[in-house]
C-alpha cells in the first residue's frame, strides 16, 4: 500500500492482526527483504508492518541533498507513519541501516516500545571501538561519502562493483535494477552521508549513550558477515541497561534473513513472545 505522509510517499506492507511489529530494512533493500519473515510473524498471531524507507525502492525519493536522509527523517517518516496506522506500543526490528534507525526511534520513544530486535548492525560505539578488523571492514563507508566518485564507481560496467559487494546477497539482481532508476543510487547512498560522515566512524572517542533504560533488546549477528564482525555486535550488550540476548546464525551472510530464514523467523518469533 501507498501511505502519503506530510514529506514523503512510503511503499508499505501491512498484514496480520495482533501486537504490531515494525520491520526496518537497510541499505540498499526494500520491504522485500522481510518476504521470509512476515508470513511467519502473522501466521504467529503478529501484526507486521514493514516499509520501505524514504529514498529506496518504491518511496519517494525527496530533493534537498543528504540532509533530507538523515536518520531522524526516517524516524520522523516511522512515527508518522505509526500514527496514521493508530500503533501504540510496538516490537521493532531493524537490519543493517533499519538497525540504526531503529535504535534512533527507540530512544525517542522507549515507552512504546515492547521489545528492539538488532539484525547485524549494533550500537554505533561498539562497532567504533570493535577494533581495525572493522575498521577495515567498514573501508566502503568511506567511499559512499564521496558524492559523485561513488556513484560512478559503483555503477561503472553494468554495476560490476556494486554487484560485488551484494555477491553474497539473494535478490542482487533485483536491487541494482531498483538503483538504475534516476537518483536512486544517490538517494540511497546519502543516509551515509548524513548519517555516518567520516567522523563518526574514525574520529576521536565520544561518550556512548546506551541504549534507552527498560527496552528488551536482541542482537543478532550471522557468522559469513563480511562488512561486520561478532565483536561489534557482542560489545552492544555493553551498552543496554535493559535485558539483553545475543544470537549467532550460523551458515548466513549479512542479509541472514535470507539465508536463514527459518532460524531468524525462529529466533524472531522466541523474542517477540518473550515481550509480548
Amino acid at each position: 500500500m501507498r501511505v502519503q505522509l506530510s514529506e514523503v510517499g512510503l511503499d508499505v506492507e501491512v498484514s496480520g492482526e495482533g501486537p504490531a511489529v515494525l520491520l526496518l530494512h537497510g541499505f540498499p533493500d526494500s520491504h522485500v527483504l522481510w518476504r521470509h519473515q512476515i508470513p511467519a510473524l502473522n501466521d504467529a498471531g503478529f501484526r507486521t508492518i514493514a516499509p520501505t524507507l524514504r529514498g529506496f525502492g518504491g518511496s519517494d525519493r525527496p530533493e534537498g541533498g543528504p540532509e533530507a536522509y538523515h536518520p531522524a527523517k526516517h524516524v520522523g517518516d516511522l512515527l508518522e507513519l505509526l500514527a496514521r496506522l493508530d500503533v501504540d506500543r510496538f516490537h521493532l526490528i531493524g537490519h543493517d541501516w533499519g538497525s540504526g534507525i531503529a535504535q534512533g526511534l527507540a530512544s525517542v520513544v522507549p515507552e512504546r516500545v515492547r521489545g528492539l530486535g538488532l539484525l547485524s548492525v549494533g550500537h554505533i560505539a561498539a562497532i567504533r571501538g570493535a577494533g581495525w578488523e572493522q575498521k577495515q571492514r567498514s573501508w566502503y563507508m568511506l567511499l559512499f561519502q564521496l558524492a559523485g566518485l561513488a556513484e560512478e564507481w559503483l555503477s561503472r560496467d553494468d554495476f560490476a562493483q556494486l554487484r560485488e559487494m551484494l555477491a553474497e546477497h539473494r535478490d542482487a539482481e533485483s536491487v541494482v535494477e531498483s538503483l538504475r532508476a534516476p537518483g536512486a543510487l544517490t538517494a540511497a547512498l546519502n543516509i551515509y552521508r548524513s548519517g555516518l560522515p567520516a567522523e563518526a566512524q574514525f574520529g576521536p572517542e565520544l561518550p556512548a549513550t546506551p541504549l534507552p533504560a527498560g527496552v528488551p533488546v536482541m542482537g543478532v549477528w550471522s557468522t559469513g558477515d563480511r562488512f561486520l564482525t561478532e565483536r561489534s555486535m557482542a560489545r552492544t550488550g555493553e551498552l543496554v541497561t535493559g535485558s539483553w540476548r545475543y544470537e549467532r546464525v550460523e551458515e548466513a551472510g549479512h542479509w541472514l534473513q535470507l539465508d536463514q530464514p527459518e532460524a531468524v523467523n525462529e529466533l524472531l518469533l522466541s523474542f517477540l513472545k518473550e515481550h509480548a
